[in-house]
């Protein structure tokens, strides 16, 4: 199908025609190319000047903006920009708008838009300049300007700050008070003028530092704060505040791979907006140059990607001070300081994505924790602690671990035909069996303890692990022993992770565990890391000082002191890391072929047979899951029947019930039935409902007929 716009289909009957047959007619309209820019008329002088530092919003079909510097003077105008006509115009208002100003915020709430702050004055002349704490309320439907008047504490008059709505609030966060840059937070409820008062808000956790010219925006109920201007502190990292907690926390870098897309560079005066699950950010000034990359962070993996525009895109120049805002599935950003420091008054649309999301790596951790349908334990070290798992995933990953595996169903293989050979019975001590009939397979790991090796097992399954926490030592040393099995086991993806984490790690108050540790383990890379770390000017002193310095090994306390003495030449490498292969690469091979010898179950497609695997089809599919946990051979029976209750719930009836009548058992199909009736309200309001067949619909009504009673019956006579 091409690319150019098309119609969006929409379906009509022709109810003209005999009753007996229906016409559909399918209409196309207009659609838009994913991740395509294209350029919007710009707005003409006369309705509104170029500008940058406005602020815009989004109202039903249209774009506002307001306020803002053409370069001479500040601005107060509203322009109205509609979506669907693509027209300029100024918006109609009445009343007394705010003054002048620019570095204001703006947000939607209701059929209102609520001004608050800013910085004020004649620019031009450089005279009665301010910051503002003023608040002012646009009601879109008259056009009325009203500027509320709040009685009690206020926040310091400010501008460059954040601003957004959540559970009816205005929350403001950081800006510049026109002396330092501040990050408190305060709120005001919108749904009251009359009794609205601020309250500054209490605020823990990783609070960012004092910022200002940053946007924030809020999705899946965080707000989010990207980047800024912090002075010597300026970073490019992401924060995230809990509303309902007050709680801020960093967001990791760590678990970004060299060699996967990093997060943007660091800057400020960018946009930053939501949609579904992503935050785009755009523009803004990086070290002195204006990118005009749009980035996308999946609130969901944590990841960030450099969006590929269309070939057809219209691309915006890198800005700054610009504005964005989103309606429906676009985004819309409006004027900036381009090149020269000249302003813009230039209109974009960006259209966005919006594919279901990849729930690979979620299901593959459900699988993990919930340890269904496991054929293969590891007994691990010394102390034999047991571990289990699913030969599918880790053969799928890890290639040490698959040989291991293979070695150990040979073994169980001959010693099961020489117990044939023996008993003419079968395997008189097979492998160790587990309810439902199934059997583990043991694998001995001498290499490994069940801690790092669960750590190890979750990479496996998730292509992450666990961040270690601030402060905790113990989690630190923990993913150094989990470094030494990726070392072992040939991992380097894991290899890579874990090296990052522990060097982000790595503090004033761990160092000298870590760099003893690594010594321990042989360590190398880690331990080169720690002391450089130690040996730092901002750190020697305060490290050597301390308790666990004395207690160092003597071999150790001299290399750090001849390092310092005589740091080594700093070696740079062009090689290329080593970042191996991910989750997604590794069951792409392998369910393309790479994995056929593990095949566990074969599925008959219309009479032809599937070799497939039990525990990748059970974590993907509620569909399969249902089935293997409901019906399993004969010797199976008990376990089945005992988990009947627990496994059916009313989001997997449907499914189970169409299972139960194609494999004809009955008392499953008797039992979904019974639930499907009791719980019919919610049954009814699923979707699979409709596609079931027309002899299950029977049955169905079937069921409900039997149950209600004939008082009930009565009733329902009554009510014709």
């Amino acid at each position: 199908m091409s690319c150019k716009s098309k119609v969006a289909p929409s379906v009509d009957f022709d109810h003209s025609c005999s009753d007996s047959v229906e016409y559909l007619t399918l209409n196309f309209g207009p659609f838009e190319t994913v991740h395509r820019w294209r350029r919007l008329p710009p707005c003409d002088e006369f309705v509104g000047a170029r500008r940058s530092k406005h602020t815009v919003v989004a109202y039903r079909d249209a774009i506002y903006v307001f306020g803002g510097d053409n370069g001479k003077n500040m601005l107060n105008d509203l322009l109205r920009f509609d979506v669907k006509d693509c027209s300029w115009c100024r918006a109609f208002t009445t009343g007394t708008p705010p003054a002048p100003r620019y570095h204001h915020s703006a947000v939607v709430y209701g059929s209102s838009m609520f001004v608050f702050g800013g910085y004020t004055g004649d620019i031009y002349s450089n005279s009665n300049l301010k910051n503002k704490n003023d608040l002012f309320e646009y009601k879109f439907a008259t056009g009325q300007w009203t500027e509320w008047k709040v009685d009690g504490s206020l926040p310091v008059a400010r501008s460059a700050h954040g601003a957004t709505v959540y559970n009816d609030k205005l929350w403001i966060f950081a800006g510049y008070d026109g002396n330092a840059r501040l990050n408190d937070m305060w709120t005001i409820s919108l749904q009251d003028r009359e009794h609205a008062c601020w309250e500054e808000i209490d605020q823990s956790g990783e609070i960012p530092p004092s910022c200002c010219n940053f946007p924030v925006a809020v999705c899946r109920d965080k707000m989010f704060v990207f980047s800024g201007q912090s002075g010597a502190k300026i970073t490019n990292n992401l924060f995230q505040f809990e509303f309902k907690g007050h709680m801020w926390t960093r967001i990791p870098t760590e678990h970004l791979l060299r060699g996967s897309p990093p997060p943007p560079q660091r800057r400020y005066g960018h946009t930053m907006v939501a949609f579904d699950r992503h935050l785009y950010v755009f523009g803004g000034a990086a070290d002195n140059t204006l990118p005009n990359e749009l980035h996308c962070y999946d609130v969901d993996s944590q990841t960030w990607e450099v969006i590929q525009a269309s070939m057809d895109s219209e691309m915006p120049s890198g800005r700054l001070f610009h504005a964005a805002a989103v309606i429906q599935d676009a985004m819309y950003i409006f004027g900036g300081t381009v090149d020269n420091n000249v302003r813009s008054g230039e209109m974009y649309r960006f259209q966005f994505s919006c594919y279901p999301k990849c729930t690979l790596h979620e299901d593959y951790c459900r699988l993990w924790e919930n340890r269904q349908f496991c054929d293969v334990e590891f007994i691990l070290g010394e102390r034999e602690q047991r571990v289990l798992g699913h030969i599918a995933i880790v053969t799928a990953r890890c290639q040490w671990l698959r040989r291991k595996i293979l070695q150990a169903r040979d073994r169980q293989r001959s010693k099961s035909k020489n117990d044939c050979d023996e008993t003419d019975e079968g395997a008189a001590h097979g492998p160790k069996d587990i309810p439902g009939g199934s059997q583990l397979l043991e694998v001995h790991i001498r290499e490994a303890e069940a801690q790092p090796f669960e750590v190890l097992m979750l990479f496996l399954y998730t292509d992450k692990i666990q961040y270690p926490r601030r402060g905790h030592v113990q989690d630190v040393l923990l993913i150094m022993d989990v470094y030494k099995l990726a070392l072992s086991f040939k991992l380097s993806r894991l290899e890579q992770l874990c090296v990052q984490y522990i060097e982000a790690s790595v503090d004033l108050q761990n160092v000298l565990s870590v760099c003893e540790n690594a010594n321990k383990l042989q360590l190398d890379q880690l331990k080169e890391h720690c002391l450089n770390f130690v040996v730092k000017e901002s750190h020697f002193n305060q490290v050597i000082m301390t308790k666990e310095f004395e207690r160092l090994s003597t071999p150790l306390i001299v290399e750090i002191v001849r390092r310092k003495q005589q740091p080594p030449p700093r070696v740079y490498s062009d090689q290329p890391v080593d970042i191996g292969t991910s989750l997604v690469q590794d069951m792409k091979a392998y369910l393309e072929g790479g994995g056929l010898e593990f095949c566990d179950i074969i599925l008959l497609l219309d009479g032809h047979p599937r070799p497939a695997h039990k525990a990748i089809l059970a974590a993907r599919s509620s569909y399969f899951e249902a089935m293997f946990r409901s019906f399993m051979p004969e010797d199976g029976q008990a376990y089945c029947k005992q988990n009947l209750e627990m496994n059916v719930t009313v989001e997997n009836v449907l499914q189970i019930l169409e299972a139960a009548d194609k494999t004809q058992a009955l008392d499953m199909k008797k039992h979904c039935l019974h639930i499907i009736v009791h719980q019919f309200i919610k049954v009814s309001k699923l979707p699979n409902l409709r596609s079931l067949s027309q002899l299950l619909l029977l049955d169905i009504i079937e069921s409900l007929a039997s149950h209600i009673s004939d008082k009930q019956c009565a009733e329902m006579g009554s009510d014709i």
